[in-house]
């Protein structure tokens, strides 16, 4: 497979972005999750490639994308409605005017944003351990409280101690057969590529917390809409079954022997998954 980096200016951002395969074929845009880069679907890209344009970037706040002005203090850049609409541009900027999406965890929710304001982009769409946010402002409150102690986490952080942040992130439910994976500390060492202070705008901002509900607007998508979730997600199997209900052309697939991370732990049948849902 040969991985072409490119970086590109849209508006006051630089994205950078992947892409592989030839630019003739249908094209799928890959949006990584949280503390996650472009090299997040590097795997699968390389399969998918052969029959596809994959095209994989760094989300605001992670990898290489960044704002033009670095002393800016607009962190509403960092939002979804305005990194949604940077894709759109992004979009726009490669002529992809009709492409497949994936996106994993808060990739996810970005994604299922995207097919919801701008369904005119995308004819399928894959959501990997994703949600449709929170439905209470209860709960969206609660949960943005936590993201801004975190955040505060990173912000305060010395270079040796993310590591450790890294670790002690790692030990939440979703993500205990991750941790038993051989690759894990490979994935660890990826994530050390990131900047904790970008981290934390990005959490901010893109919390769950800071997020719309998306549940009341499940019902109008017309997309057809593949939902991934590992079985040993206790948490987002049952919130992907709710959506999958809620969706008229949603199908929810669980994924075995997997928690969150289900193209990181079990490639090959997310790459088949992907294959058996996209092709005609």
């Amino acid at each position: 497979m040969v991985l072409k980096v490119q970086q590109v200016q849209i508006n006051n951002c630089w994205f950078t972005y992947s892409s592989a395969g030839n630019a003739k074929h249908p094209a799928i845009l890959f949006l990584h999750g949280f503390m996650g880069d472009r090299d997040e679907f590097k795997q699968a890209i390389a399969t998918l490639s052969k029959q596809f344009y994959c095209v994989a970037i760094d989300l605001l706040g992670h990898g290489q994308t960044y704002l033009q002005d670095q002393n800016t203090e607009q962190e509403y850049y960092y939002r979804i409605q305005a990194i949604a609409d940077l894709i759109i541009k992004f979009l726009d900027f490669l002529r992809l005017d009709s492409c497949f999406l994936v996106g994993y965890s808060m990739g996810g929710r970005l994604a299922l944003y995207l097919a919801i304001y701008f369904p005119q982009y995308f004819r399928k769409v894959v959501l990997e351990s994703a949600s449709a946010g929170l439905r209470t402002a209860t709960e969206r409150g609660d949960r943005l409280a936590k993201d801004h102690q975190l955040a505060a986490e990173l912000e305060n952080l010395k270079d040796r101690d993310f590591r450790l942040f890294l670790e002690n992130w790692y030990q939440q439910t979703i993500f205990k057969s991750l941790r038993s994976h051989p690759n894990f500390p490979h994935l660890l060492e990826q994530r050390l590529n990131n900047s904790p202070m970008q981290l934390a705008k990005s959490l901010r901002n893109l919390s769950t917390g800071m997020q719309p509900s998306l549940w009341e607007n499940l019902s109008q998508i017309k997309i057809p809409l593949l939902l991934l979730a590992g079985e040993m997600d206790s948490k987002f199997v049952p919130i992907n079954q709710q959506m999958e209900q809620l969706c008229k052309f949603a199908k929810l697939v669980i994924i075995p022997n997997c928690s969150h991370n289900i193209h990181f732990e079990n490639p090959d049948l997310f790459i088949e998954q992907i294959q058996s849902f996209l092709l005609p």
